[in-house]
């Protein structure tokens, strides 16, 4: 077999080095355009799990990169002046011009072909190979001849970054956080070989642009940068390597192969630098892009499929792992005013893949300072306590816990009336240990309804059924209980879920919205409301919310979100209004905020109230960070005590991204932009994912929806887990005849966590330290 590899980067020439060692009779050659002893980078960095696939593919170049490398187990945050160390990590930083002459002598080892400026434009020359590998990098031509086959997508994405050297030695990778009269900077920085480290500068570009930075101007460059990170240099200069300032290029193709061609590296996909190495991603695809070749010899279209199946689940996750990372950094002065530990911790949690759990098994003193910092600025006497466990207080309504039960329609009641159905439903929640529970919307008129079967709260009678399920809860438990309430706008008069989705019922009522949209294909056209229509709304939610306040309710969230009536005027995707109620988003916020604030004032002053907002509706063309902002700050000013940050389902066109706590940015974009306490929600499934997003600044309250479902002693559970007032029972509020459960479940929980903790550190990989 004749293969063609077309890059001589650390990814062509690891997977030459690994087909020619299993096949030694297949002809290969690697074409490079640059001089063999070339190259635009400082260090690269492998983590101890890389590493050791290094070991087992390819012993003699895992010899000879460990025979060069620089080992550090520790990493450093560092913010003017302050810095903690956290131990545990594992990595090891080795000159990128270093690595690529081992791989070059190993290639030579095994008997790969090496040509040097051969910078290859003309596929044609190689008509007679079998495979053709394009592993020509960022900017790689012949990706960029078959744009259309291979479904390339490139977003330059904001911040600039530029790549530097320094004869400053490092113990620890270190992020270097630097306030300047400009904005924020942060340096990525490692040690990767005697006397050498390597500084990643980053920056954002309103940032970069304030300081006055040119692309090229090395000189520039390094003279300011010099005066910005003196106190981090300490005496040592930075060194230039076509360092000019850039802007990160995310990389993705729906198809990694044309005929016999197939990408590899950063020409198939990158990844952000500030979760790892591309150089790693590159080598880690290689050795999968071997395999296949390896495996199904000369079916090349089996070899391109099973490189695929290998990777392109792998490469996905690595790049929403670094996009979060990005993002992150991207707003890094939204995180620099919380206290320095908690902003340790963030940095170190940013891409929600680390957690509290895994870095205290790494480094158990570091999440201790972060867990005592966390209850000091909480007042908390326990510095011990959970997170999730610590009080919180909206006004005069105090949790014991954070931990939230998130709207989720039951669609059980009839004729808006809540049943035994709601009783078992809320009243299992509440003896389970919540901290609060938000009901499902209740509709504040019988056209308001979402389905047939959702509750409502415009009548008396249905006051009445609601008033008994909030007696159980208060009668039985220690959770506090507010009802959501809304009007279903356009997404009215549907089927249930479970039987079609998006589809009207037969003989809906009329429908009324901002614009006259359509949710879908299957539902009719709501008519466009009227200021009379506005002003009949207006006082059906005041009507609603003085019956939710005569049941009982502890709280009131006021419904403006995914895509329902007051939701339908705060998008641009669902309001194309010409008239004071349209256009700009302070046009756009005036009916929603004339709502809350009758609602506001109607209901007692003592009590809470929260908004429910869609921060994103993960459609073109709809609603921008500014405009959630605003409507955040709006509804703090008209006394919103909490916003409820969720995100999507305004138009059914929509692509989200979901993912584990998938939604918490945008309630991380919310509590520290517009300085409103949040709650947030989306795919959080475990104790301590919930004291992660809560010990970063994230969100104030999270609350869980299809977790609880099937699982109504979820906090049970999780106090268990955390042995929460192991020794004071009696604190927990756990109902009298369950009481006597406790002294057997608390051990069998801290039996199961033991076994799962000597699990991970026995699947942790082993150091690789000389």
């Amino acid at each position: 077999m004749k293969i063609r590899v077309i890059g001589g980067g650390p990814g062509g020439l690891y997977f030459s080095i690994l087909l020619k060692k299993a096949k030694p009779e297949y002809d290969i050659s690697v074409y490079e355009r640059n001089k063999a002893d070339d190259s635009f980078g400082f260090g690269v960095v492998f983590s101890d799990e890389t590493l050791s696939e290094f070991l087992t593919r390819d012993p003699d170049s895992y010899d000879l990169i460990r025979s060069e490398f620089a080992y550090w187990d520790e990493l450093d945050v560092a913010r003017d002046g302050e810095k903690v160390r956290i131990t545990g990590n594992g990595f090891c930083g080795c000159s990128r011009k270093t690595l690529l002459q081992l791989l070059q002598q190993r290639c030579r080892d095994v008997g790969v072909t090496l040509h040097f400026e051969a910078n290859v434009t003309d596929l044609s020359q190689f008509s007679d190979a079998d495979i053709i590998v394009a592993a020509d990098g960022i900017n790689s031509g012949i990706r960029e001849q078959f744009t259309e086959d291979f479904g390339t997508e490139v977003e330059m994405k904001s911040n600039r970054f530029v790549w530097m050297g320094s004869t400053r030695p490092l113990d620890a990778f270190t992020y270097f956080f630097r306030s300047t009269p400009y904005g924020t900077f942060v340096a990525h920085t490692y040690q990767y070989e005697e006397g050498m480290s390597t500084w990643i500068f980053e920056t954002t570009d309103a940032t970069w642009q304030k300081a006055g930075f040119d692309v090229t101007d090395e000189a520039a460059t390094i003279a300011k940068l010099s005066e910005l990170f003196k106190e981090e240099l300490d005496g040592h200069g930075l060194i230039s390597n076509r360092s000019h300032w850039r802007q990160f290029p995310a990389i993705t193709n729906k198809k990694w192969h044309k005929d016999n061609i197939v990408l590899l590296g950063d020409a198939k996909a990158t990844a952000h630098y500030s979760i790892g190495s591309g150089t790693k991603l590159a080598m880690e695809c290689a050795i999968a892009l071997a395999d296949s070749v390896i495996k199904h010899t000369n079916n090349i279209p089996a070899v391109f499929e099973n490189y695929e199946k290998l990777r392109r689940n792998r490469v996905e996750m690595i790049q929403h792992a670094a996009n979060v990372s990005l993002d992150w950094f991207e707003h890094m002065d939204r995180h620099m005013q919380h206290d320095f530990m908690k902003f340790a911790f963030s940095t170190m949690t940013r891409a929600k893949k680390v957690t509290f759990e895994n870095l205290g098994l790494r480094d158990a003193s570091f999440t201790q300072k972060v867990l005592e910092a966390f209850n000091k600025k909480e007042g908390n006497n326990n510095l011990h306590t959970p997170a999730a466990f610590t009080p919180y207080k909206l006004r005069q309504m105090e949790l014991d816990n954070r931990i939230v039960m998130s709207p989720m329609e039951q669609y059980s009641a009839e004729e808006g009336v809540v049943n035994d159905w709601h009783l078992m439903h809320y009243g299992s929640r509440a003896t389970g240990g919540l901290g609060l529970i938000l009901t499902e919307a209740a509709a504040i008129s019988l056209t308001g309804r979402i389905t047939l079967g959702c509750a409502g709260i415009w009548s008396k009678k249905q006051t009445l059924a609601w008033k008994r399920v909030v007696n159980f809860v208060h009668q039985n438990s220690t959770a506090k209980i507010g009802i959501q309430i809304g009007h279903s706008g356009r997404k009215g008069a549907m089927q249930y879920y479970w039987d079609y989705k998006n589809e009207a019922i037969n003989n809906p009522w009329e429908l009324i919205s901002a614009s006259p949209i359509p949710f879908s294909e299957k539902m009719g056209t709501p008519k466009e409301m009227t200021i009379a229509d506005m002003d009949t709304i207006t006082t059906e939610f005041v009507n609603a919310t003085k019956n939710a306040n005569k049941a009982g309710f502890d709280m009131i969230e006021l419904q403006a979100h995914h895509g329902f009536l007051l939701a339908s005027f705060l998008s641009p995707l669902t309001n194309i209004r010409t008239d004071e109620f349209g256009g700009s988003i302070q046009n756009r916020l005036k009916f929603p905020l004339r709502v809350f604030k009758a609602m506001r004032e109607a209901f007692p002053q003592e009590k809470p109230m929260s908004v429910r907002i869609s921060a994103s509706d993960w459609a073109e063309n709809g609603i921008t960070e500014d405009d959630v902002l605003a409507i955040a700050t709006a509804f703090k000013e008209a006394g919103a005590d909490i916003i409820n940050v969720s995100t999507g389902l305004t138009v059914a066109h929509e692509k989200p991204a979901i993912g584990r706590m998938w939604q918490t940015p945008f309630s991380d974009m919310v509590r520290n932009e517009a300085n409103v306490p949040t709650i947030t929600a989306g795919y959080i499934q475990d104790i301590d994912q919930i004291n992660t997003i809560l010990l970063n600044g994230r969100a104030d309250l999270v609350a869980l929806g299809k977790t609880l479902l099937l699982d109504p002693y979820f906090v049970r559970n999780a106090q268990a887990y955390e042995k929460y007032k192991a020794n004071n029972i009696e604190e927990l509020g756990i109902p009298k005849p369950y009481m006597s459960a406790v002294p057997h479940f608390y051990p069998y929980i801290a039996g199961q966590r033991r076994t799962m903790e000597n699990m991970k550190k026995a699947l942790k990989p082993l150091t690789h330290k000389k």
